[in-house]
């Protein structure tokens, strides 16, 4: 994976063009609604990531999990982040306290938050 959401970005879209020509920057960045300069310049790192609304329609375009990609530009999904506001405290100590977590033990937690236990 590369290490700026830029490169992570142009890696998932040339993955795409590999399998249908129409992702070319031009027609992928008119698809997204932005300027294919803007969609080149971010991809190359000379921009930083774009607002929220653009990731998930290039998240959506590209067919990547807008968490992801959310996270990748350093960024957290707008409805995330207003969760967290409701109970800031609880909320940041559970994130903390679960970062210490083994992958395993998490996502067992986490289909036992899934599925109502």
């Amino acid at each position: 994976m590369q290490t700026h959401f830029g490169g992570y970005a142009r890696q998932l879209r040339e993955q795409c063009r590999q399998a249908n020509r129409r992702y070319s920057v031009r027609q992928t960045a008119r698809r997204i609604g932005v300027e294919p300069a803007y969609l080149s310049k971010i991809e190359r790192g000379e921009m930083p990531p774009p607002p929220e609304q653009t990731i998930r329609r290039l998240a959506a375009e590209l067919g990547e999990d807008v968490d992801l990609f959310l996270a990748v530009a350093g960024q957290i999904s707008s409805d995330i982040r207003d969760i967290i506001i409701q109970r800031p405290l609880l909320f940041t100590e559970l994130i903390r306290g679960l970062s210490d977590l083994a992958d395993h033990d998490l996502v067992a937690l986490v289909e036992n938050v899934r599925n109502g236990k």
